[in-house]
């Protein structure tokens, strides 16, 4: 299965809910594939994967047609195959802007190693470019993370529109697989508040569990490793422990 982890908002834990559910997928003996769509390959990067290596990453398999087993990093953390992004992917959109197909690129590529993985889950840049539009004709489902704050909210808004436009454009889009709620601060009033909110508006769309705000998880990238491996018994490790669970109950209902 393809998932796309998508918000058009930065900040919202994105990249670090891709590389746990992938290294948590892993984890649960499925053979997973994160690609890094980011310009500043972020995921790449909090994987341990040095600038020096990002090189041949997406850009060059998106813009050059490289083939995607050329761009795959095998085993970078605990099993967990890694295509890496970079800066040239900020010049997708202006590159490919006379290219035939240009938002299909993405997909043509992904089917070259489809049926070497179980999970193949994409990093999406905080902006609704052709980045995200190829991630979302590419996918079967996509999952929002959600930072409980009113801007966020509007994001998710946003986001949905835009899913509902290429809908209608290709006539096909991906299931919503969920609304993850991440950096919660329980304590927090006005958290509390765009939490009810969003499960009023959003109702079973949005995953039961949450990620709490967990210093460990800020401190895993600078380590280069998911948050399996550098704390395993933190409270972040065990909320995506959970949320894996359920993104495989999920996806399984379809």
């Amino acid at each position: 299965m393809i998932v796309a982890v998508i918000n058009n908002k930065g900040g919202t834990g994105k990249t670090t809910s891709s590389v746990n559910l992938a290294a948590g997928l892993v984890r649960q003996g499925y053979r997973t594939l994160l690609v890094d769509l980011d310009s500043q390959a972020s995921a790449a990067l909090s994987l341990g994967i040095s600038r020096e290596k990002l090189e041949p990453g997406m850009s060059e398999a998106l813009m050059d047609g490289m083939p995607m087993e050329e761009v795959v990093k095998p085993k970078v953390s605990a099993g967990l195959d890694v295509a890496p992004g970079g800066m040239d992917l900020a010049n997708l959109d202006l590159n490919l802007a006379d290219i035939p197909g240009r938002e299909k690129r993405l997909n043509i590529q992904l089917q070259r190693v489809a049926d070497y993985y179980d999970w193949i889950v994409l990093d999406c840049p905080p902006s609704l470019s052709l980045l995200s539009v190829n991630a979302l004709v590419a996918s079967d489902g996509y999952l929002i993370p959600v930072k409980p704050e009113y801007l966020s909210m509007e994001g998710l808004a946003s986001l949905n529109q835009s899913v509902l436009r290429l809908k209608k454009g290709m006539r096909r889009a991906p299931s919503m697989l969920g609304v993850l709620l991440t950096i919660v601060h329980p304590s927090s009033r006005a958290a509390r508040e765009i939490i009810q909110r969003v499960r009023q508006g959003y109702g079973e769309n949005v995953f039961q569990n949450y990620v709490r705000q967990d210093v460990r998880l800020l401190e895993a990238p600078e380590a280069g490793m998911s948050i399996f491996d550098y704390a395993p018994r933190s409270n972040g490790a065990m909320a995506y422990t959970r949320i894996v669970k359920e993104l495989l109950e999920r996806a399984a209902k379809g």
